[in-house]
């Protein structure tokens, strides 16, 4: 027995010997103590959680070399190699978990429509529940500060910049022919439907590197990932009729939309401002495929349409209305991949090819053309630290495009051009902390067309100055090949350039968010031309300059009162350019110094029912009256227009849609086309660019079908 008492009083003192105290403290990197953090050994269940002073203390039997793990919410884990029996007590300090919501994102110069965005301006579905939009991407985005409501042509104008100085991509990949067919002076639409996006980044100013051949802005839209489930949607509408099927599997999943639009019916119905012959008919289909590879999301997007139209267009030059027959047809095709190719690596690669073929008749007069272009990218996102992420690759475009012109004597003239473009990209997004974040870049391209090579550099930078409040800076240089109606006539120019400085304020909060940014961009190298018009004999050269000033504001607040969601936007901007055919430097004629948006949208659950409002107004745009002295002197009325749009649940997955867009019946004028030659006393008659129509009226019913009984159109209209 005596001998068992030893025996166990050995193992108590061995054991008890055995035991090593490990001591510590833990803070952040403001050096405040960190109360509640975990401390243990990793691999055993010695541990123990901080005091009141952010100190630690515990025994553990393990020895030798081994990890100590040290975590809390909102910080970085952090894993420290120690040997045991030589441990001294120390310090630890966290670093901020920066994936938070509460840490600083760079928010100049972009806005972005996403659930998981930290700087949401917009969810995806404001693009189609936004009155007056009628279903519109393009539409919908000129109620953001920035942009400019150019009514006569339908395109996305951004600060000072004209339509063409945006590029439009889809998944990363860029899209060539972005907007539908159409005859001068009757407003476009943007080709996609919005019903396959879920995410929409829209930069006015100083975006990434990754991105160039863009003098003013990106668009950026997203595909869906993944199908949430099998649905088929059936919509009938005033104006057309349109099907989708959504079909899914375990890794993978396939989504179709169809639509026929014809406005005859619809025109016969409503009066018009202009003398149509056929009204719009449009016949046009989207596919995406998804599937999961490994660990990556392949994705395969194509989406084609037709277009065709034939209209009597007035021109004060000659006693008869113009006839224009047009018939368009366009294919894009978009192939995606991203994924993990290593634990710290991403990749990103995509192919996309447009074709554009329009048949036009001018009275006697023939034109045909075809746009062929290709875009490859690749790029490499690499994970350094937490903290440190670098992206870089490449780009290559290819554009082919022809034009042959038949007058009435048949003689036949061909134009055209050819390009490639090459572009190597590298980016660093550094975040030093919760409040402090910068992005550098540099981008470099050569084009054919122009035969030079051109580096960009880009910066942004963002500091959070208190809860919820933040500043961001950018800065970049962008170049651009001339726009077509140029380079099918000549190869002698150079790249047009701009230089754009962004200072941006961000309060977010709950619900609400508030946007003040002003922005300075001076443009270089603008493309002049000699003649009334561009055309093949006209004199180019890159001789025009320019300037854009202003100060954007947008409010968002969908939080103060119940069921209701609202945004104002407000820019102000001063602009002037000598380019084109202009005789000095003056504002452009696509410019309003002021431009005002407030869009309302209110739930009435006894009506189960969503009604949205939006009115818009523009001060006068410049125009040049040759009766008067001075170049570009006059301007125009004020622009307004008031839309509504009520979307009434019938039953859980039918729902009836109405809107009407100027609902006041506004007769908005965007300028005057002026006679070439004086009348007999000696004044040059006008006539003025109106709206197609005083006002537009949509009624749509549609109708889900679906796995859930549950899911309906009504977060989609």
């Amino acid at each position: 027995m005596k001998a068992i008492f030893t025996l166990l009083v050995t193992c108590i003192t061995f054991i008890g010997y055995s035991q090593t105290t490990l001591k510590g403290k833990v803070i952040d990197e403001q050096k405040n103590p960190i109360i509640g953090a975990n401390v243990f050994v990793k691999g055993t269940y010695d541990g123990t959680i901080t005091d009141e002073n952010g100190e630690f203390s515990f025994k553990t039997t393990s020895s030798g070399n081994q990890i100590l793990q040290i975590s809390f919410i909102s910080f970085e884990t952090m894993t420290v190699k120690i040997e045991v029996e030589n441990y001294n007590p120390k310090r630890f300090s966290l670093k901020d978990d920066l994936n938070t919501l509460d840490t600083v994102v760079v928010s100049a110069g972009t806005f972005k429509a996403g659930d998981n965005s930290k700087v949401t301006a917009l969810k995806p579905l404001d693009i189609v529940t936004t009155a007056g939009s009628a279903g519109n991407i393009i539409a919908a985005l000129e109620t953001l500060p920035g942009t400019q409501t150019v009514g006569e042509s339908g395109r996305l104008f951004v600060r000072g910049g004209e339509s063409n100085e945006t590029q439009t991509y889809v998944d990363g990949i860029r899209v060539a022919q972005p907007y539908g067919a159409t005859a001068n002076n009757v407003p476009t639409r943007g080709r996609f439907s919005p019903f396959l996006f879920d995410g929409i980044t829209f930069s006015t100013g100083g975006y990434s590197a990754e991105y160039g051949d863009a003098l003013s802005s990106v668009l950026l839209l997203n595909t869906i990932d993944e199908a949430l489930e099998n649905k088929t949607e059936i919509s009938v509408m005033t104006v057309g009729a349109g099907l989708g099927k959504t079909k899914k599997w375990e890794n993978s999943s396939l989504s179709i939309n169809t639509s026929y639009f014809n406005l005859a019916p619809y025109q016969a119905i409503i009066p018009q401002n202009l003398d149509w012959n056929k009204p719009i008919e449009v016949f046009s289909g989207e596919s995406i495929f998804r599937t999961k590879i490994k660990k990556g999301l392949l994705k395969i997007y194509t989406a084609f349409d037709r277009t065709n139209f034939d209209i009597n267009q007035k021109d004060i030059n000659f006693e008869d209305k113009i006839r224009v027959d047009m018939t368009n047809a366009n294919l894009y095709f978009n192939s995606s991949f991203a994924g993990y190719i290593a634990e710290n690596t991403k990749l990103q690669t995509g192919l996309s090819y447009g074709y554009s073929q329009n048949k036009i008749a001018i009275v006697s007069d023939k034109v045909g053309n075809n746009e062929r272009s290709l875009h490859y990218k690749l790029k490499f996102t690499q994970f350094l630290t937490n903290r440190i992420k670098l992206n870089f690759g490449g780009d290559y475009f290819d554009t082919n495009f022809d034009e042959t012109f038949k007058d009435n004597s048949t003689s036949t003239f061909f134009s055209g051009y050819k390009n490639d473009l090459g572009a190597l990209f590298a980016e660093t997004e550094v975040f030093f902390s919760k409040q402090l974040a910068m992005n550098i870049g540099l981008r470099g391209s050569n084009a054919s067309i122009v035969n030079d090579f051109v580096v960009e550099p880009r910066i942004s930078m963002a500091y959070k100055i208190a809860d919820n409040n933040q500043v961001s800076l950018a800065y970049g240089t962008f170049n651009q090949t001339p726009n077509q109606s140029y380079l099918k006539y000549t190869s002698n120019l150079n790249y047009e350039n701009t230089s754009h400085y962004i200072l941006n304020y961000m309060y977010n909060k709950e619900g609400k968010m508030f946007r003040a940014e002003a922005y300075y961009k001076d443009y270089n190298n603008l493309v002049k031309y000699n003649t009334s018009s561009a055309e093949f004999n006209s004199i180019y050269n890159n001789n025009g300059y320019g300037f854009a000033q202003g100060i954007d504001l947008f409010w968002r607040d969908n939080k103060s009162i119940k069921n209701l969601d609202y945004w104002i936007s407000y820019s102000y901007i001063d602009s002037k350019r000598d380019y084109r055919n202009y005789e000095t430097n003056v504002i452009p004629s696509f410019i309003a110094k002021h431009n005002f948006s407030v869009v309302t949208k209110y739930w009435v659950e006894k009506l189960k029912s969503q009604i949205s409002g939006t009115y818009s107004y523009n001060s006068g745009r410049p125009y040049d009256n040759p009766n008067e002295t001075d170049f570009m002197n006059g301007k125009t009325q004020s622009y307004h227009t008031l839309s509504f749009s009520w979307a009434y649940l019938l039953s859980q997955q039918k729902t009836l849609f109405f809107s009407v867009s100027n609902a006041l019946g506004t007769n908005n004028i965007f300028g005057y086309q002026y006679a070439n030659s004086p009348d007999i006393n000696g004044q040059f008659q006008r006539q003025a660019i109106t709206q197609p129509a005083n006002r537009f009226v949509f009624v749509g019913f549609f109708w889900t079908i679906s796995d859930n009984k549950k899911t309906n159109n009504l977060d989609n209209l």
